[in-house]
């Protein structure tokens, strides 16, 4: 080879390796640039800041609502390689997810891949009934609305319980859901939680229970979890309940009385109220009433089929503001106790009748309940003053 073709050889392999090297520098440097941004944390979010990724959305679309939503950083081809790396490209699932501001592109698409959405919580309130359940649904946001048309004989339809009363058929408890979750998804949830807790204490009960089935259980849990929020008292308030039932007593307790009523009901209860009859009123009418009176949680089915051993047949409330109740065994024993919660009850609303100690319980922010007409008369042998 003559001396001028080998210096041109030369020349050219200088010059290849040095678009060799430029080219890996570029490359070097594009992957250094590449890593940065996978997993430097993304600026511009703001603390709860969320996005959705809605079923059909391309990935481009998906990235679109990223930038929408205030994310500059990262060209979109390198958005679509790190998606590509981590098998999110074509795996991103429908839901709503969190931008916190300490999030990385990788974490992101990581939690988009996996699913890792948004979890809202919806609380069933223990002692709720089917009125207060229906409102605070109405309110649950971003739970899609769709029962606010249906009437409570619809609503069960549309749960497959068809001619079941909707009291008390939902289970107190809190339930998540996500963005996209229908209102009547989490009562089908809450249903079937409360079908399967009653199954469970039913087929434990306890022995000589004064209960026919599951669903006179169900209807006096309802009773005992608007008897008393002590957890510690539910046995006992369902051992006087049995042993009532047992014995043939009418179980005359305010709580069914106040359901009967309605929407009459203003705080207080009357002589009339206990007069009226209705199908709800255990003064009036022997036995149970028809349907539960309200949502009851675990512990109160558990309690009405696990009743504690005894010989009490009257409670009444202590008065004193903790919520619990004294338990009597004879009519002698409860009047005195009568007294008793009158006599705190007055000293902490003033006297008068029970009617305005009523307003003043509310007021002061206490639940406790004024003692009903009938329990003042018997128990001090005079009217309301």
């Amino acid at each position: 080879m003559t001396e001028p073709l080998k210096r041109r050889g030369r020349a050219i392999g200088l010059v290849l390796l040095l678009a060799a090297l430029a080219l890996a520098g570029a490359a070097y440097l594009l992957f250094e640039r590449y890593t940065g941004f996978a997993d430097e944390p993304l600026t511009g979010l703001e603390a709860g800041q969320t996005f959705v990724v809605e079923r059909g959305d391309s990935f481009q679309r998906v990235l679109g609502r990223l930038r929408e939503a205030g994310i500059v950083e990262g060209h979109a081809l390198e958005w679509r390689a790190l998606a590509r790396q981590l098998g999110a490209d074509a795996r991103i699932q429908v839901g709503e997810y969190p931008l916190d501001p300490s999030v990385t592109p990788r974490e992101l698409l990581v939690r988009m891949r996996d699913g890792k959405v948004i979890s809202h919580r919806f609380t069933i309130v223990e002692g709720w009934n089917i009125r207060e359940l229906r409102a605070a649904l109405a309110r649950a946001e971003p739970l899609v609305q769709t029962i606010a048309d249906m009437d409570d004989a619809a609503l069960m339809a549309a749960l497959d319980r068809e001619g079941v009363h909707p009291e008390g058929r939902f289970l107190p408890e809190t339930y998540l859901y996500t963005r996209g979750d229908r209102d009547i998804d989490l009562l089908r949830r809450a249903n079937t939680a409360l079908e399967t807790a009653l199954d469970r204490a039913w087929a434990s009960r306890a022995a000589g229970l004064a209960l026919e089935d599951r669903e006179q259980a169900l209807v006096l849990a309802s009773i005992i979890e608007k008897e008393t929020g002590v957890a510690a008292e539910r046995p006992q308030i369902s051992g006087v309940f049995n042993r009532r039932l047992q014995l043939g007593m009418r179980l005359q307790t305010d709580p069914t009385v106040i359901y009967g009523m309605g929407t009459a009901y203003d705080g207080n209860i009357r002589r009339s109220d206990l007069q009226t009859d209705t199908p709800y009123n255990t003064y009036t009418r022997d036995g149970l009433p028809p349907t539960p009176i309200a949502m009851a949680g675990a512990a109160a089915i558990e309690a009405a089929t696990h009743p504690a051993d005894g010989d009490a047949l009257y409670f009444v409330a202590v008065g004193d503001g903790s919520g619990r109740h004294v338990f009597s065994r004879t009519y002698a024993e409860h009047n005195v106790a009568v007294r008793e919660y009158v006599r705190r009850y007055r000293a902490r609303f003033g006297g008068g009748s029970a009617a305005r100690g009523a307003d003043a319980a509310a007021a002061a922010g206490d639940d406790t309940a004024p003692p009903n007409e009938v329990e003042i008369e018997a128990a001090t042998g005079s009217g309301d003053e």
